[in-house]
C-alpha cells in the first residue's frame, strides 16, 4: 500500500505542502502565500501585480484616504507637488494623435526657442510622438529629462504650412500652485490657491504682498475646488491671518496624543477682512485654513458645505518607488470639531458619489438642505455656531451657478475640460481672428461675436452631451471668453474675466458694502 500510494503521488503530481500552523503569526500568511503562488502555481503570474492588488484591497478596508501609490503615480504625485519638473515648458493636448501645443510657458525652454501655440511636436530626438497612441508616462519621459539636456524637436507649424527643427536645454519648470492675484477694486485683493504644495507658501506670500501694496484691506482667499496637500502649508498660511497664540488645528491618533498647531507672532494680514471662498470640492488642508478662519472669528466662509476630510496620512515609502499613504490621526479645527464626514469601510464609491447625492437632495441649491445633527453644533469664542460631522458649513451660503436642476452645465463650464478642448481647436482654426488684438479689443470682439457661443452648443451635440445652453447664455459666454483669454494671454486674463460675475465675488463685495 505504501508503495502504491509512492507511485500515484508521482503519477498525479500533487504538490506535497505541509499546512499553515495555527501557531504561525497571522502576519506571516501573505508572505507564505505570496511565495506558494510564485513557486507553485500552474500559470506565470506576475507576482507584482498581485502584490498591488492585495495592499490595495488590504488598505480599502480601513478608509477612503488610505490608499497604495505605484510607482508611476506615486512620482508624478510627488512632482506635481515638489512645485516643479524639469522638461520643455509647454502646455499640451494630445489632438488627433499629435502633440499640440496650447502655450509655451512664460520664460521656459520652448518660449525661448520660438515655439508657438497651434504649434505640432512631430519628433523629440528621432523618437515620433505623432499618429501613434503613446501612454502619458511615455510621451512625459521623450518630453522631460535631466536638467541640461538637450533635445531636438522636429515642429510643424499649421499657420505657416511647414515643418523644421528646433534644439533647446530642458530646464526647471514650476507648477504654480497660486493662479491669480488681482485686484478686484481699488480696497479688494483676490488670490486662488489650487492646492498645497511645498512652493505654495512662498507663492502666497509673493502675491499677497503684492496686493497689499496694491492697497489691499478685504483678502479674499479663493479655495474652490482645492484638494488640499500638504497641512504644513495651510497651517503657515493660516499663520499669517491669525495673531499670536491662537490654535490653527490639532491632532489626534490612536493613543489619544494630541499635536497643537498655534498662530506664532509673526503674520502680515491679521488685522483686514479675510473671505475664504469654499465649495464642495474644497477638502483636506482647504477645510483646514477655513476652520481655523472660521473658529477663530478672523473671517467669514462663503459658498457651500466643503468635502469634508478630517483625517491625516503619513506616507511609508517602498524601494520600487510606490508608496502607502496610512492614516494615523483625525485633526481638529480650533473649537474641537472634526469635519471628516461619515463613511462605511469598503464602500469608497459611495464616498466618491457624496456630489451627486449632495446636487440630488438639493443641497448645492438650498442651504436649508444641508442636513446636520444636533449633536454637532459649536460655539466660536464671539458666541458663532459651526457645525462638525461633514465639511465646512459656510456663513454666508452661495448656490451653484446657473438654473436649479442643471448643474451638469456647470461642472461641463469649469471642470469637465470640454471648453479647453473646444477653445484649443476653435483657435487652431480661427487664430488669425485673434492676431494683433489688445486683451481690451479682444473683450469686445468676444462680447460682441456669437460664432463661438453657437459653435460651443454643436460641438456639445457633437460629443453626446445634451444641454440647452440658452437658458444659461450669459455664464456660457463668460466662461468661453476666459479660456479663450487663458489660450491667448495668460491665467491671471482668466479670472479677471471669468471673476466679474462669479456669484461668490458679488456675496463678499455685496456684504463688505
Amino acid at each position: 500500500m505504501l508503495a502504491l500510494g509512492v507511485v500515484l503521488g508521482s503519477v498525479l503530481n500533487f504538490p506535497i505542502h505541509r499546512p499553515f500552523s495555527s501557531k504561525n503569526n497571522p502576519k506571516n500568511k501573505l508572505n507564505r502565500l505570496l511565495e506558494f503562488i510564485d513557486s507553485e502555481y500552474v500559470d506565470k503570474v506576475n507576482s507584482d501585480s498581485i502584490v498591488d492588488l492585495t495592499v490595495t484591497n488590504i488598505l480599502a478596508q480601513l478608509d477612503p484616504h488610505s490608499v497604495y501609490l505605484p510607482s508611476s503615480l506615486q512620482s508624478d504625485e510627488a512632482e506635481s507637488m515638489k512645485g516643479d519638473f524639469v522638461g520643455i515648458g509647454i502646455n499640451f493636448y494630445m489632438y488627433k494623435d499629435s502633440v499640440a501645443v496650447i502655450k509655451s510657458l512664460e520664460n521656459g525652454p520652448s518660449q525661448k526657442a520660438g515655439i508657438k501655440s497651434g504649434d505640432r511636436i512631430l519628433y523629440a530626438d528621432k523618437v515620433k510622438l505623432f499618429g501613434r497612441k503613446l501612454p502619458s508616462d511615455s510621451l512625459f519621459s521623450k518630453l522631460r529629462g535631466e536638467q541640461g539636456s538637450e533635445v531636438e524637436l522636429t515642429v510643424f507649424r499649421r499657420s505657416e504650412n511647414k515643418k523644421f527643427k528646433i534644439k533647446l536645454r530642458r530646464d526647471v519648470v514650476p507648477i504654480v500652485s497660486v493662479d491669480a492675484a488681482l485686484m478686484l477694486n481699488q480696497t479688494t485683493g483676490y488670490l486662488k490657491i489650487n492646492r498645497f504644495a511645498e512652493s505654495t507658501y512662498d507663492e502666497f506670500q509673493h502675491g499677497m504682498t503684492k496686493l497689499r501694496n496694491a492697497g489691499m484691506k478685504n483678502f479674499i482667499i479663493d479655495l474652490r475646488d482645492n484638494g488640499g496637500g500638504y497641512v504644513e502649508t495651510a497651517v503657515k498660511i493660516a499663520d499669517e491671518l491669525l495673531v499670536n497664540k491662537k490654535l490653527i488645528v490639532f491632532t489626534k491618533n490612536k493613543r489619544n496624543e494630541i499635536q497643537k498647531s498655534i498662530a506664532t507672532d509673526v503674520g502680515d494680514f491679521e488685522e483686514g477682512k479675510v473671505f475664504i471662498l469654499i465649495n464642495e470640492n474644497s477638502a483636506s488642508a482647504s477645510e483646514i485654513l477655513a476652520g481655523a478662519i472660521q473658529d477663530n472669528d478672523r473671517g467669514i466662509i462663503v459658498g457651500r458645505r466643503s468635502f469634508g476630510k478630517g483625517l491625516v496620512q503619513q506616507e511609508m515609502d517602498f524601494d520600487d518607488g510606490s508608496a502607502v499613504r496610512l492614516t494615523i490621526a483625525r485633526y481638529y479645527t480650533p473649537t474641537g470639531r472634526s469635519i471628516q464626514k461619515p463613511y462605511v469601510k469598503g464602500n469608497d464609491k459611495a464616498y466618491a458619489n457624496d456630489f451627486y447625492q449632495r446636487f440630488q437632495n438639493g443641497e448645492l441649491y438650498e442651504k436649508d438642505s444641508i442636513k446636520i445633527a444636533d449633536s454637532l453644533q459649536f460655539k466660536t469664542p464671539k458666541g458663532k455656531t459651526v457645525y462638525g460631522g461633514g465639511g465646512i458649513v459656510p456663513d454666508v451660503f452661495v448656490p451653484l451657478e446657473g438654473k436649479k436642476g442643471e448643474g451638469s452645465l456647470t461642472y461641463v463650464m469649469e471642470q469637465s475640460g470640454f471648453v479647453g478642448q473646444f477653445v484649443f481647436e476653435q483657435l487652431d482654426q480661427y487664430r488669425s481672428n485673434f492676431k494683433g488684438l489688445s486683451f481690451e479689443k479682444f473683450l469686445v470682439e468676444m462680447n460682441r461675436n456669437e460664432m463661438y457661443y453657437t459653435n460651443f452648443q454643436n460641438y456639445l451635440l457633437r460629443n453626446g452631451i445634451e444641454i440647452n445652453l440658452s437658458k444659461n447664455k450669459p455664464l456660457v459666454k463668460r466662461y468661453l471668453s476666459a479660456e479663450f483669454a487663458r489660450q491667448l494671454f495668460d491665467e491671471q486674463k482668466y479670472y479677471e474675466i471669468v471673476l466679474k460675475q462669479d456669484p461668490m465675488i458679488q456675496a463678499v463685495l455685496n456684504r463688505k458694502s
